[in-house]
């Protein structure tokens, strides 16, 4: 089977620091994090952001959702890491392509900020998966540059 990924990307009216905040700070990220929710329990993502660091996606009762790891990271340009919910029993190989990666390329104060997100091809029902993320990331990457832009 073919690999599935979620690709999107969305340019924003701010530099690269502007951006990374909004991606790594707790405070931040608990605005845009949200839409991962669906309606459910609201969450923010705790990380140092620090290679081989974990990332937890915890609840507003300290409860972790979704857990993983940083596989790549270099400040203002690019972090990747691991996503594994907690509530699933389905855990897969991770290769190191696996899970969320956030890149971003800033020119002339704008920052171009690309998600990609999967493998979902190893799960059951992958292309669910991969439709219904992406449909968050078209909420999230609006989210994540007003949030930018504003801070600007």
């Amino acid at each position: 089977m073919s690999k599935l990924f979620v690709d999107k990307s969305i340019t924003i009216n701010a530099p690269a620091t502007k951006v990374w905040d909004v991606l790594t700070i707790s405070e931040y990220n608990a605005d845009w994090a949200k839409e991962f929710s669906s309606g459910g329990p609201q969450f923010h993502l705790e990380s140092t952001w620090e290679l081989g660091s974990p990332v937890l996606w915890k609840g507003q009762d300290g409860t972790v959702i979704v857990e993983g790891n940083v596989t790549a990271v270099e400040k203002n340009k690019i972090i990747r890491f691991t996503v594994f919910d907690v509530r699933s029993a389905e855990r897969h190989a991770v290769t190191e392509e696996d899970g969320i990666t956030f890149q971003l390329l800033e020119e002339n104060g704008k920052t171009t900020l690309h998600i990609l997100q999967g493998d979902f091809s190893a799960m059951t029902d992958g292309e669910k998966y991969r439709d219904m993320s992406a449909d968050i990331w078209d909420k999230v990457l609006p989210k994540v540059k007003e949030m930018a832009e504003q801070a600007n």
